[in-house]
């Protein structure tokens, strides 16, 4: 099966498929309440189907290439993710979005595998602009989008309805030629944003 190796400590990403929507849901399960918060993500897995119905969307995106779902696995057992949610090769632009489940946080594996999905937009298909997109309380996936070097770009102010409240959205992003600077710098460069 195909994997990209995320360090030592026997992580890996691997791209999640619609046959895994019971390991799928039981991992949602273990997330959920870490991702509720921010966003709907876990919520649109709440059973096998609705699991299954999730992976199969983003199957479509893949197929459509419009997105991508992959899962980050630790030692063999599925931990979190990180996805396109919107990819659009034509503009060069896409989102990257994460997330995680309690047991496998402070170990880098996020950012890890978001470097991994830049690299793989940026270089492979010639994507110019990639953005991050966070609650500005989430401090933690703030934090992330710092250490990747992306840039505050601003805030969307109430633009997210969310559990029937509006709330604003921090965008964040990396143009094309500052992740190329920064990667030849080597991993420890400092942020430019």
């Amino acid at each position: 099966m195909f994997a990209i190796s995320l360090g030592d400590d026997r992580a890996e990403l691997r791209p999640l498929e619609v046959w895994q929507d019971e390991e799928f849901l039981a991992h949602m399960d273990r997330a959920r309440e870490l991702v509720d918060p921010w966003i709907p993500f876990a919520s649109f897995a709440s059973d096998r189907e609705s699991a299954r119905a999730l992976l199969r969307r983003y199957a479509e995106k893949q197929a459509a290439d419009t997105g991508r779902l992959y899962g980050i696995r630790l030692e063999g057992t599925l931990v979190g993710g990180v996805l396109f949610p919107s990819f659009d090769a034509g503009s060069g632009n896409c989102e990257i979005g994460v997330w995680l489940e309690p047991a496998a946080q402070g170990r880098g594996l996020i950012t890890r595998a978001a470097e991994r999905l830049i690299d793989w937009a940026v270089y492979e298909r010639g994507m110019h602009r990639v953005e991050w997109r966070a609650s500005p309380e989430n401090t933690r996936s703030i934090a992330v989008a710092q250490r990747l070097g992306m840039t505050r770009d601003g805030v969307l102010r109430q633009s997210y309805l969310y559990r029937g409240e509006r709330h604003d959205t921090e965008v964040w992003s990396v143009l094309a030629p500052e992740w190329k600077a920064r990667r030849t710098a080597g991993p420890d460069a400092p942020a430019t944003g």
